[in-house]
């Protein structure tokens, strides 16, 4: 019997589990570490962040669902990874081994990196986290009850940018929503080198599409921008040219701010030499595994990828939703493989797609793979997307408590547009 280790339990790590304890079957162990009781659907913070969710919408125990599957459930931060021991270290001093180890912590998120930002002894407010969502969602209401300027975008060396726009456009209809728009200026603050850059090189007619939005809703950007530092009520800001020279400094006054941080990898994983990069992330090979230690698999924003180019402010290269299904459908063939005595071959396809909201319209994007070059790049916007997020939410948290990491219906249907969690599938 194998035992199969999951550390993470969240978008990734949950259909992960799933995924690879349907592969392997009952005569092996498959169990989840996660340092939370409760699954969180991450996209749907922007709403949580604005009211239009609250917490028991997007999250839901762990331990039913997965004593369904019969998937073990330890609900723990671990503290100590000993990969030649094959071994964790738990936050109440348990050591739990293992055979395989699947590292989907997803990141730290890196506030310390600009002085000032975040939302713990910070003054910029932060979507990340659940918790982060709904302190957002008290400043926003101290935000209407005395309106000021708004800051939204990504600090340096984001890699996430997709949910500062929406947070960007859905806050926008919100303020709408409450008739305040007119009393709040909004500027979009991003490292990105253009608006709709998005850490991959932009993504069809993203550029045109993104200023497009921005323009008609009265949001100014300024972009290659590296944030110095942040004071209350006062963010400053180099912007910097295309040969990274600092060309104009701004400093910008706003009420409420909500700013991306970098991301960097989790302090017990990041502190095993040999196991990550400098910043912390996990090194894979095509196969998902760390080249160090055969037996230990990674997939999802914890893994270390290269950025898409050089770009005057540093960005990162963002992992989507399905990038990140197809990185754990790679692994659970691959374990499957190595169990069995044969040779892992499986290489997920990296496939994007993309569902952003932008509070009653909406923008949708296909990028296979997702870092260039790509077989097909597709990019629309239109009111049906808000309604297919909605929908897709609704979906996926449904697919999480039924133990079902791909439906046949979701896989054919995807099949038949040219969508594949594997390379040659």
């Amino acid at each position: 019997m194998a035992k199969v280790i999951m550390l993470g339990a969240g978008t990734g790590g949950m259909a992960g589990a799933y995924e690879i304890k349907e592969m392997l079957g009952k005569e092996h162990q498959v169990t989840v570490i996660n340092e939370r009781e409760d699954f969180q659907f991450v996209p749907s913070n922007p709403w949580i962040a604005v009211g239009w969710r609250e917490r028991p919408d997007t999250s839901f125990p762990i331990r039913p669902y997965l004593d369904k599957k019969d998937i073990g459930f330890i609900a723990q931060a671990v503290v100590k990874i000993d990969p030649d021991n094959n071994s964790l270290t738990l936050a109440d001093g348990t050591v739990e081994t293992y055979d395989y180890l699947v590292i989907a912590t997803g990141p730290k998120l890196n506030f310390a990196a600009v002085e000032g930002a975040g939302p713990h002894g910070g003054f910029t407010q932060s979507i990340c986290a659940l918790d982060h969502a709904e302190a957002c969602f008290e400043d926003v209401k101290a935000l209407a009850a005395e309106p000021g300027p708004v800051i939204v975008g990504a600090m340096p060396g984001a890699s996430c940018f997709g949910p500062a726009y929406e947070y960007a456009f859905i806050l926008e209809k919100e303020l709408r929503n409450r008739k305040i728009r007119d009393k709040i200026p909004m500027t979009y603050v991003t490292s990105e080198p253009y608006i709709g850059h998005l850490g991959l090189g932009g993504v069809g007619d993203s550029k045109s599409m993104m200023e497009s939005e921005l323009r008609n809703r009265h949001i100014k950007w300024i972009t290659n921008a590296s944030v110095t530092r942040v004071e209350n009520g006062v963010m400053h800001v180099e912007e910097l040219n295309d040969e990274g020279e600092v060309k104009k400094i701004h400093e910008l006054p706003f009420k409420h701010s909500m700013m991306l941080p970098a991301f960097a990898g989790v302090d017990p994983v990041a502190a095993v030499e040999g196991l990550c990069n400098p910043k912390g992330f996990v090194l894979i090979d095509e196969h998902q595994r760390n080249p160090t230690w055969k037996n230990i698999y990674s997939a999802g924003v914890c893994v270390a990828i290269p950025p898409v180019e050089a770009t005057p402010v540093p960005t990162g290269t963002p992992k989507t939703g399905y990038m990140i299904e197809s990185m754990m459908t790679a692994i659970a063939h691959n374990l499957k493989a190595d169990i069995e005595g044969g040779e892992a071959s499986a290489v997920g396809t990296w496939s994007a797609i993309c569902l952003a909201d932008m509070g009653d319209t909406g923008a949708a994007f296909v990028a296979i793979p997702q870092i260039p070059p790509r077989n097909v790049t597709w990019f629309k916007k239109g009111k049906w997307v808000h309604v297919a997020k909605i929908a897709f939410e609704k979906y996926f948290m449904h697919k999480m408590k039924t133990g079902s990491s791909e439906p046949v219906f979701e896989k054919y249907v995807l099949k038949s547009l040219g969508i594949n969690r594997l390379k040659d599938e």
